[in-house]
């Protein structure tokens, strides 16, 4: 049986297919752009949706006898549409700033710890229901014709099979959804003044939609019976693909976004997660959870380097065949410097600061610069300051008695060894680089065979699907050298935020 996983990304999807014996087949992507000026940050639903359809017909003419399709999408991002499905306006998307004031009203009308106990996060504007407040009061004639308001996993899996469901993790992305209750905040939507009849039914993550609609089916070239599974949010699924399924396990999913996803096999302390900004997730095992330490500038870091800083290495690297990413690691060993820390400490706040702080206001910095410094040194320096922030983050969830054994490593950043080794280094863990960098796919995949019946169960996929690549030991020389200049990275953000103007 062929299975595929679909992941809906910010700017890009694709579909990945692969044999029920964990066999990889291949795949087909898409990319579409976001609109991101000092007015906002949207991106084209309709786009997406196109998108997707291009995905599912490139695979259908290869892979013909496909049998089911599991859906995963990122975050927080809604679409609002019509009685048919069809779009209102463009969608705000996470990053998008408006939505303070609403989040605001909220605090005051709720409270932000009662908030947190019902939906396991603190209120912020990146989530949806703010936003959704914000498009109410500024446009309210897009929302007297909304008939439906659908995060990107359930706006497409309603037009493949016309159910409207959202599986739970996705649904605690909205800011509306009690994870003690698995339903939808009557308490809070009251607040919002938002009707919650607008949002599709929460399921388990893993929840069979249905096979195609005959126009589905039409538009793909795929048949009727290809089955539909509501999966999860990204992050979710990559650390189903990631084989995280039991405590002191964790993903360090090396993305745009850098994200450490831990598992938690009962409720983790909800003070603790309260004062560290973590999100509590309720998983695909029942009754476990999973919650972000995240960082938005990872990867995205990292090629800002690339194409602000590094156009003329970039040159060079085309001539010698081979990434500007890969020519500035090499760069940074030619001038001798081996594992230890480099010369830079570098904040990376460049779009503000997520897990523990959440302060939109945050800016980045790169502190001890000379005549001398490269750019493969502040390439370095970046790298350096994404895994800072990663231990500021499991320093702040060891409270949550949360004990890390292990990372499982996927993502673009996982194809870079001097990283891997680097984070092995740092945070004195060992890290396994698994054979697929698209986790959150193969994670799909898995519950779309688990919904099939291809998998008695996770543990089971897990076995078929997931293949270690490589794994990076920690050197215990090279942590304590990291650990001291640790001591003063954490400090760093404290000493410069009161610099900057409060936004």
């Amino acid at each position: 049986m062929i299975l595929g996983g679909l992941d809906i990304g910010t700017t890009g999807c694709k579909l990945t297919v692969y044999e029920d014996s964990g066999k990889y087949l291949g795949r087909a992507y898409r990319e579409y752009p976001a609109e991101r000026t000092r007015r906002g940050h949207t991106i084209d639903a309709s786009v997406i949706l196109d998108s997707v359809y291009d995905v599912m017909r490139e695979i259908g003419q290869k892979y013909p006898d496909l049998a089911g399709i599991g859906v995963t999408s990122f975050g927080e991002t809604f679409v609002m549409t019509d009685a048919e499905g069809r779009p209102l306006a463009k969608s705000l998307l996470y990053t998008d700033p408006h939505g303070t004031e609403q989040r605001k009203y909220l605090e005051e009308k709720l409270g932000s710890r009662h908030i947190q106990e019902i939906c396991g996060s603190r209120p912020y504007e990146m989530f949806s229901l703010p936003k959704l407040m914000w498009m109410r009061d500024h446009h309210p004639e897009i929302c007297r014709q909304t008939k439906h308001v659908f995060l990107m996993q359930d706006f497409v899996v309603w037009h493949l099979t016309h159910r409207a469901q959202i599986d739970y993790s996705l649904a605690a992305r909205t800011m509306g959804l009690d994870i003690r209750t698995l339903r939808w905040s009557t308490e809070i939507f009251e607040a919002a003044g938002i009707d919650q009849e607008l949002f599709a039914l929460p399921v388990p993550s893993g929840t069979p939609a249905g096979p195609l609609t005959r126009e589905a089916a039409q538009r793909t070239g795929l048949p009727e019976t290809v089955q539909i599974i509501s999966c999860c949010h990204d992050q979710v699924a990559a650390a189903v693909g990631g084989g995280v399924f039991s405590a002191g396990t964790a993903l360090d999913g090396a993305g745009t976004v850098q994200c450490i996803t831990p598992f938690f096999d009962r409720m983790p302390d909800g003070n603790v997660m309260y004062e560290g900004n973590f999100p509590i997730i309720p998983y695909v095992l029942p009754g476990s959870y999973v919650t972000y330490a995240f960082e938005t500038m990872g990867g995205a870091l990292l090629e800002w380097c690339t194409k602000t800083l590094a156009k003329e290495e970039g040159q060079r690297a085309k001539k010698a065949g081979m990434s500007v990413n890969a020519f500035l690691e090499q760069g940074y060993l030619n001038e001798g410097s081996g594992r230890e820390p480099g010369s830079l400490l570098v904040l990376p706040h460049f779009a503000g600061a997520a897990t523990p702080y959440m302060d939109a206001g945050s800016r980045g910095v790169i502190l001890g610069l000379t005549s001398e410094t490269t750019v493969a040194d502040i390439y370095h320096g970046c790298m350096e300051g994404v895994v800072y922030e990663m231990m500021v983050n499991i320093e702040a969830l060891k409270p949550s008695g949360i004990s890390f054994r292990s990372l499982a490593a996927t993502g673009g950043g996982a194809r870079s060894s001097m990283w891997m080794q680097m984070k092995a280094d740092m945070l004195n863990l060992p890290v396994t680089v698994l054979e697929t960098v698209d986790a959150g796919t193969t994670g799909s995949a898995m519950l779309t065979g688990i919904a099939l019946g291809c998998f008695r169960g996770l543990q089971d996929a897990a076995e078929r699907m997931i293949v270690p690549k490589q794994t990076f030991l920690p050197d215990s020389s090279v942590h304590g050298m990291y650990a001291e200049r640790y001591l003063r990275y954490r400090e760093l953000y404290h000493a410069v935020r009161p610099l900057l103007s409060a936004e």
